[in-house]
């Protein structure tokens, strides 16, 4: 199997957060990073601690022509995507604003699916690994998320199609929860006390993403896996 060093990996929302502990345990393994966010400030910072080798692409994934351009610069072949980068901003139905409607969905889908198409040609000879971070919000519905829950609940049946048409070809596909909750940005603004109560570093949750990219078990293939459990059973 594949290891890191071995591969080119793409990570989103990786100027924080999940994203970021993502990145710096795939550093630490070897990978060779491109790193997207729309703020490319966080995106410098990160790339200054993993050592300054990372790709670094400033982008807004919610405009589909600014995706495009973003996807323009790529280097070649990707072995893994990491689509992390989400919008949630909690609000009843009536005070949804269009714009924040469409954002929220550009981000959590429209981004997915330009990324994986791009890379997809390429992945078809060589295999390689689609995964896209979810949540509780895409399984159930949650008070004034309407926009997220739409966004992640299409995640989940998009990951499914790809481990499908992905499978003759060794392109594995898979969302994945992060199974605890976990301090971000996203989550200080939005967590009710009694999560924040139990809250763990998103860098306790990274080493999920590395077994899933150096592995591609493709028993994991189209399934929902869950990211506290997963690197408790193997962590780096």
């Amino acid at each position: 199997m594949p290891a890191l060093a071995d591969q080119r990996v793409l990570i989103t929302g990786a100027g924080q957060g999940l994203g970021a502990a993502i990145a710096r345990i795939f550093a630490e393994q070897g990978g060779q990073l491109i790193l997207m966010d729309v703020d490319g400030a966080g995106l410098a910072a990160l790339n200054d601690q993993i050592g300054g080798a990372a790709m670094t692409i400033t982008v807004d994934l919610a405009d589909a022509g600014a995706t495009a351009e973003a996807i323009a610069k790529l280097p070649g072949r990707v072995d893994t995507l990491i689509h992390n980068a989400a919008i949630l901003r909690p609000e009843p139905l009536e005070d949804v604003s269009l714009e924040t409607f469409r954002a929220t969905l550009d981000v959590g889908i429209q981004a997915a699916f330009q990324l994986s198409q791009a890379i997809w040609p390429a992945m078809k000879d060589r295999g390689g690994a689609l995964i896209f971070v979810s949540s509780q919000s895409g399984i159930k519905g949650f008070v004034d998320e309407t926009a997220y829950c739409a966004a992640k609940h299409a995640l989940e049946g998009f990951s499914k199609c790809l481990a499908m048409e992905g499978e003759p070809h060794g392109i594995l596909s898979c969302t994945i929860t992060p199974g605890k909750p976990m301090r971000t940005p996203m989550s200080e603004a939005n967590y009710p006390p009694e999560l924040k109560a139990d809250w763990i570093d998103p860098a306790r949750l990274a080493p999920a993403f590395a077994h899933i990219a150096t592995t591609r078990d493709m028993a994991l293939s189209g399934q929902r896996l869950n990211a506290w459990d997963l690197s408790q059973e193997y962590p780096s």
